[in-house]
């Protein structure tokens, strides 16, 4: 009697589904966040002096007919919202770095893995830290005497374009390091990039109030579409120019998710 043998080479060892590969990573890097949770519980830090001390400072601002009465405070918030996870967001790629250093990365790529999984996992997990953050902005300004007349259904709005902001700017910090592989690198540029997208934005101060250039420039400004749409939801008046700019960040997450991918498969390719 004997016994057929399968033809060698013919047999593929099972893979896991992607959202199965993409929940992996999600969880692996979560864990890495409750074995550090000080990092993301410090970043609070920045915007309660932002709210507070900058909020007061420049209190009787809000007396001005450019801020349309409501007070500096509800003016304020929005903006330190998206800035929030701007500066989060482009701490992202940290991890990246980190993983090259230390061989995880690879690991990953001589897996069996998705490598928009490999982005995706921890996408997710950075967008669960912002939007803890973005809840927690909100209590702090409205400790701080902000009101948000738009209800429940602005503050999602508002969570919603913080999210996609996030998405932008995480995505982009995962493409610089991956391209860069040097904290260096990542931390320079990225200090380059958030303080002029912050001051050339709307986020402290209306348009009318600024110099004709940085008007021209902050309209232009994805950090400012995000703030006048997070405005807009929270006192529940939404700009005139809501839709394209809510189309625009949109394809912007999309653009950098797309770049942050690719670079992952050419550091591959450069190994």
């Amino acid at each position: 009697m004997t016994t057929l043998a399968a033809p060698i080479g013919t047999a593929r060892p099972a893979t896991a589904g992607w959202f199965t590969q993409t929940g992996q990573v999600l969880r692996r890097w979560l864990i890495a966040v409750l074995r550090q949770v000080w990092g993301p519980v410090m970043s609070l830090v920045q915007p309660i002096i932002w709210i507070v001390l900058f909020g007061s400072v420049f209190h009787s601002l809000g007396a001005l007919p450019q801020f349309g009465g409501a007070g500096y405070i509800d003016y304020l918030v929005p903006g330190i919202l998206m800035m929030t996870v701007l500066y989060s967001g482009a701490w992202a790629g940290t991890g990246y770095i980190d993983d090259i250093n230390s061989g995880v990365m690879d690991q990953y790529l001589t897996s069996p893995i998705s490598r928009s999984a490999i982005v995706t996992g921890q996408l997710i997990q950075q967008l669960v830290i912002n939007i803890a953050q973005s809840i927690v902005v909100l209590g702090i300004g409205w400790l701080a005497g902000a009101r948000y007349p738009g209800g429940a259904g602005g503050m999602l709005v508002a969570l919603g374009v913080a999210t996609l902001l996030a998405t932008i700017f995480c995505c982009c910090s995962t493409a610089v390091a991956l391209i860069s592989r040097s904290q260096i690198a990542l931390i320079s540029l990225s200090q380059l990039i958030v303080l002029p997208a912050t001051f050339l934005s709307t986020t402290m101060m209306p348009a009318s109030l600024m110099p004709e250039w940085v008007a021209n420039v902050s309209r232009w400004n994805p950090m400012t579409w995000a703030v006048e749409l997070g405005r807009g939801g929270l006192d529940g008046s939404y700009p005139d120019a809501g839709w394209w700019q809510a189309g625009g960040l949109a394809l912007l997450a999309v653009l950098a998710f797309a770049w942050a991918v690719r670079s992952l498969r050419t550091y591959q390719r450069a190994l």
